[in-house]
């Protein structure tokens, strides 16, 4: 706590209220509000602002330990507003920090084998599990939840099989990649509409393909919001690429491992909800495809 005072003390403010608010300690000051966060050796703001990108707290000081930024107070918006605006921003972040990088098929090669490993993982998890399931003269409810869906489990598996090849084809003839600036954090809670919108919690910030951030999104909130209407909105700022949108849909569309849980109702809420996501996404992908080919056909 001293050290904090003593960072106030430089730039002559005197706190007279401090909040945790996560990793974050918001302060009142007799100067207005500030936030106060631990330091850390991320240096991606630098390239924001030599790429243009400054929705961002600006940072007003720091010591060897903490570091002080402004404080952004946010506007009162409708849910599916916020998550509007902020696949717009990540769109424009990924276009102001776009850069193309030299490959070798070896890169992809490692990307296509730990894809490959996963999914025979999961097929042979899934076959061990329904072979020991349909041995039981009585099924437990999770027993039985896991039987009555297990085609649509394998349908997943068989499609990302299915769909890692066909990247590989496309991938194994390029020589670059695309990269952008993840912010690598994505939810609501990290985005704030001020006067401009801003991108808080950049601790995990880091260069990678663009799809990630998108799938962090879908992670979190395919449940709670339309995700065509989303990706689209990313789409119409940031167009992906062939390759980048079957990653995407690859990544998406891998089940979860189902494990059992510490009783039997634990573990059919938790099924409940892994295989409801299996058949989102599972109709959301379908979707995408069909449109895809009557679009080609047109």
């Amino acid at each position: 706590m001293w050290k904090i005072k003593d960072l106030l003390n430089e730039y002559d403010l005197k706190a007279t209220r401090y909040e945790n608010k996560g990793k974050a300690i918001i302060i009142d000051t007799n100067q207005g509000k500030y936030v106060i966060k631990k330091k850390t050796d991320n240096n991606i703001f630098k390239y924001l602002n030599a790429r243009s990108f400054t929705y961002y707290p600006k940072k007003l000081g720091e010591d060897d330990e903490y570091t002080l930024t402004e404080y952004i107070d946010s506007v009162d918006m409708p849910i599916e507003q916020q998550m509007v605006d902020l696949i717009e921003l990540v769109a424009l972040l990924h276009n102001k920090t776009t850069f193309y990088k030299e490959v070798d098929l070896d890169d992809y090669k490692e990307t296509y084998e730990n894809l490959n490993q996963d999914i025979d993982y999961l097929k042979h998890y899934y076959d061990d599990l329904i072979r020991v399931i349909e041995t039981k003269i009585y099924m437990s409810p999770s027993e039985y939840l896991l039987a009555r869906n297990i085609t649509q489990i394998y349908k997943s598996l068989f499609y990302c099989k299915e769909q890692l090849d066909k990247w590989y084809d496309i991938v194994k003839e390029k020589r670059k990649q695309r990269f952008v600036v993840l912010h690598n954090n994505l939810e609501l809670g990290h985005f704030i509409r001020g006067k401009y919108p801003y991108l808080i919690s950049w601790d995990k910030a880091k260069i990678d393909i663009p799809i990630y951030d998108l799938y962090n999104i879908y992670q979190k909130y395919y449940y709670d919001f339309d995700f065509e209407s989303i990706f689209q909105i990313y789409q119409t700022n940031y167009p992906l690429l062939e390759e980048e949108k079957i990653l995407f849909f690859i990544l998406i569309s891998l089940p979860d491992k189902l494990t059992y849980q510490s009783n039997e109702y634990e573990t059919v809420k938790k099924w409940s909800k892994q295989i409801d996501k299996i058949y989102k996404t599972g109709s959301y992908v379908s979707f995408k495809h069909s449109k895809a080919e009557k679009q080609k056909t047109n």
